[in-house]
């Protein structure tokens, strides 16, 4: 079936009263072909048909329009019958009868609502019959309206669902969006308030400093939830993430910062890096940066807590590669398919889970690099990679 006609197709077959319209035509006229339409400046595609002479023809199949007589009567929106080619004054000498070996034909237009051709309603015999009467005109411009009526009809649907569902996702989105951002920075900043309460009530500069370290992380965790929220709005409405390229700044130094500050936030976990950058790489350090804590956020939300976190970069045959590799269960299959998808959080405790932006803004940024983000699960080990060009 012909891609660029199949919504056209599909919409014909949709309708359940074209089998019963092409067998009157037939039966009422006697021929043994009779078909709707498709057809365009440059394409004649059958939609539906019904053929007792074995001409051929099944829907999606194509004629060259140049050959058909339907050519003629999209640019001139008339109905032409032939009810004897032989002895028919215009006909006689046409080659569409001979092409086609057909002595009786008619075909008339169907219209849309809004003036556009869409095609015929034809119907051919290689023997004689009586067609070029207002009987059997109106009646097959009665079918040939009643088809253009049902398309029509379809069309308005399929725009009304469409309006539809993207009026619920939208809905859908904004409360999900709504309900996340409430509930994940709710914690954090009671966790800040809770800080503030304790700090007050120190008894020593070393409890002050501990309680301080603690408030500090939970500020990076309410700025990255903040910067994914940004970002999440940015590539949706907005028309993607922007990049600033440094090709001339050093990624590693921005990768082992983000090292760092895991470390200093997770000291409890053995994050391992393992940087072979020989080449210049052309990005955003920063949104690299920004991956890299994603990924690497997320291994340790679920990663197995006694065994090490490692990342490793390389620039190697005009690639540059990111990896993050942490130990334990496999992910599910039905996970997998959802991960880099916005606001899908897998199975976590919930006092670890985020927005469930991580992943996705991390695949956003592969891809505004020209890049890809792919994942491996097995047991034992979840690697992320992220591949991209370096120049």
């Amino acid at each position: 079936m012909d891609t660029d006609f199949a919504a056209d197709i599909a919409a014909v077959q949709r309708i359940d009263a074209v089998p019963r319209i092409l067998e009157i035509v037939c039966r009422s006229t006697g021929m043994g072909f009779a078909a709707v339409a498709r057809v365009t400046e440059g394409r004649w595609i059958c939609c539906a048909v019904r053929d007792e002479i074995a001409f051929g023809l099944q829907p999606g199949g194509e004629l060259q329009v140049e050959t058909t007589i339907c050519h003629e009567i999209r640019q001139s929106h008339e109905a032409v019958a032939i009810d004897h080619v032989a002895e028919d004054k215009v006909f006689c000498g046409h080659p569409t009868p001979a092409m086609y070996g057909f002595q009786s034909y008619i075909s008339v237009p169907i219209i849309l609502t809004d003036g556009t051709f869409f095609g015929t309603l034809c119907a051919i015999d290689p023997r004689p019959a009586r067609l070029n009467n207002p009987e059997t005109i109106g009646t097959i411009k009665l079918f040939a309206e009643l088809i253009g009526t049902h398309l029509n009809a379809l069309a308005r649907l399929e725009e009304s669902e469409a309006t539809l569902l993207g009026e619920r996702q939208a809905s859908e989105l904004r409360e999900q969006f709504i309900a996340v951002l409430g509930h994940d920075l709710r914690n954090p900043l009671a966790a800040m308030a809770s800080g503030v309460r304790l700090i007050t009530k120190a008894k020593s500069a070393e409890d002050t400093i501990k309680i301080a370290g603690l408030m500090q992380n939970t500020i990076n965790r309410m700025s990255l939830l903040i910067d994914n929220v940004l970002d999440f709005a940015r590539g949706r409405l907005g028309g993607g993430l922007t990049l600033q390229r440094l090709p001339n700044e050093p990624v590693e130094a921005v990768l082992n910062q983000v090292a760092a500050e895991l470390r200093s936030s997770h000291m409890d976990r053995d994050i391992q890096t393992r940087f072979d950058i020989k080449q210049p790489v052309n990005c955003d350090p920063q949104r690299i940066g920004q991956l890299f804590s994603n990924l690497l956020g997320n291994a340790v939300t679920h990663g197995s807590r006694d065994k090490p976190i490692v990342a490793s970069a390389t620039t190697e045959d005009g690639i540059f590669e990111l990896s993050v590799t942490n130990a334990g269960d496999p992910i599910p299959p039905a996970t997998m398919t959802q991960l880099f998808q916005p606001f899908f959080r897998g199975t976590v405790k919930k006092s670890l889970q985020g927005l469930g932006l991580g992943l996705f803004i991390a695949s956003e940024i592969a891809r505004a690099h020209g890049g890809t983000l792919e994942v491996t699960s097995v047991d034992g080990e979840t690697r992320f990679s992220f591949r991209m060009p370096i120049a």
